[in-house]
């Protein structure tokens, strides 16, 4: 039953994570990707895994939601958060990578295992008959779309995301930025470039003034709170950007010993430090406006842009209504889905859920059935909450300690919040090893099956 071969419909980070997962277990698989034949709005390789919107994975801290999502992913032997820990550029608490090595050694894993068939062609119908997973990810193509709203029953939801621009690293101000990581943590990874209050009133000013691309769409702009355009966020107040993207908090400017009124960080983008990103300056401004605007941010006066800010259209499933637990569609159990399109927000998260469509399409090939893990992992409560959220107000959701149950005794409740989130954390991670175990014996011995014939 093992040799029942898997297609995989999109070759992103879910994709990518669950093609080799089940190639791992002995589990043949077609994987499809349409790009470089039909590219994408942000894509702009052809390469598998293409990260488009940021270089960072978030936080790797301990402590911290994002770092228990990554944990569980490690001990559960992730490909792709190896290769990330292999790709990683200097960006403080967080996995910052390489976003072209790290596609590079994730495309070049793929195509060599013997086990995954890769192929470059778009696909426009399901296939009508052995199991499916649909990992395309956000930018979905109109074809898909189609066929995926016919096998749903219902519209799609959306919101616009956008993406920072990115600068010359000889073209930045080094007179002016300085180099130093929030309160010290993880070094001196970010470039910052300080404002003044009156450099601040002038940027905003500008900012709130400039002209923005047309959103070529008669939906409404719908974006995802997460990943906000700057010009967005802006608008909901002068004050807005310093308790957001251009806080000043933890940071000494060098030059006055003080904390400077705003701070813009910059993150480095290769580990050959000759690109940077403007931190959390997602924009929808036109090209033009973002040299004129983005020029007044103290030290970045003569900047050349290698890439500007963009806007594009992401697509998601309304998986409340759609979906299992187990990420497969109520209305055909053999279909699954991975990715942001299934409704998580986040690269971490992508992964996790295309590693753990893996696990549940072996168990189901095994004649047994999937079972998510425990609600109080970090993979178990990113599937609570793609699967039982309101259908009526959803939107794709990130990691965090408010997914995970509260711990369950009333005096543990009443502790200082760092030490419930680490009692949260040793939970989680006792109770995934637990539900983790008996399918790391599955994939040897499946592994070891497939090879002996």
């Amino acid at each position: 039953m093992l040799r029942s071969t898997v297609t995989i419909i999109g070759g992103g980070l879910a994709g990518s994570e669950a093609a080799w997962q089940l190639a791992e277990r002995g589990i043949p698989v077609r994987l499809y990707e349409m790009r470089p034949h039909r590219m994408t709005p942000a894509h702009r390789t052809d390469r598998l895994g293409e990260l488009v919107c940021s270089n960072s994975l978030k936080s790797d801290e301990p402590g911290t939601a994002p770092y228990l999502l990554k944990e569980e992913l490690r001990r559960a032997g992730s490909l792709l958060i190896r290769l990330a820990a292999a790709c990683r550029v200097p960006g403080g608490a967080a996995l910052a990578v390489d976003r072209e090595l790290f596609a590079e050694q994730i495309t070049r894993a793929i195509a060599a295992h013997p086990r995954i068939t890769l192929i470059r062609e778009e696909v426009t119908r399901i296939p009508s008959d052995g199991i499916v997973v649909i990992a395309t990810g956000p930018l979905t193509s109109e074809a898909l779309s189609e066929e995926i709203r016919r096998l749903t029953g219902r519209e799609h939801l959306y919101f616009y995301d956008a993406i920072s621009p990115i600068v010359d690293a000889e073209t930045i101000n080094y007179d002016v930025v300085f180099r130093a990581s929030r309160y010290g943590k993880g070094g001196d990874d970010y470039l910052n470039c300080p404002l003044t209050r009156e450099e601040y009133d002038r940027f905003y000013e500008a900012l709130m003034r400039a002209e923005k691309v047309a959103l070529h769409d008669f939906d409404r702009a719908c974006y995802f709170e997460g990943c906000l355009p700057i010009e967005e966020l802006a608008r909901r107040g002068r004050e807005t950007l310093l308790y957001g993207p251009m806080k000043p908090v933890g940071l000494v400017d060098p030059r006055t010993g003080r904390q400077p009124y705003a701070v813009v960080q910059l993150r480095q983008e290769n580990l050959l430090a000759d690109s940077y990103n403007l931190v959390g300056f997602q924009t929808q401004l036109k090209w033009g406006e973002q040299k004129r605007v983005f020029r007044l941010i103290p030290g970045l006066e003569r900047a050349e842009f290698i890439r500007y800010g963009m806007v594009h259209r992401n697509t998601y499933i309304n998986s409340p209504a759609c979906l299992t637990e187990t990420l497969q569609l109520r209305s055909d159990p053999r279909i699954f889905f991975a990715g942001q399109i299934c409704g998580v927000e986040g690269y971490v998260e992508c992964i996790a859920t295309g590693l753990m469509v893996a696990l549940f399409v072996s168990d189901w090939l095994a004649g047994r059935e999937p079972v998510p893990p425990p609600r109080t992992t970090a993979f178990g409560s990113l599937l609570h909450y793609v699967a039982h959220s309101d259908p009526e107000n959803f939107q794709p959701g990130n990691i965090t300690f408010a997914l995970l149950p509260p711990l369950e005794e009333e005096r543990e409740r009443r502790l200082p919040k760092v030490e419930r989130h680490r009692r949260q954390i040793e939970r989680a991670l006792r109770d995934f090893e637990l539900w983790m175990a008996p399918r790391r014996v599955c994939a040897e011995s499946q592994l070891l099956a497939s090879e002996s014939r």
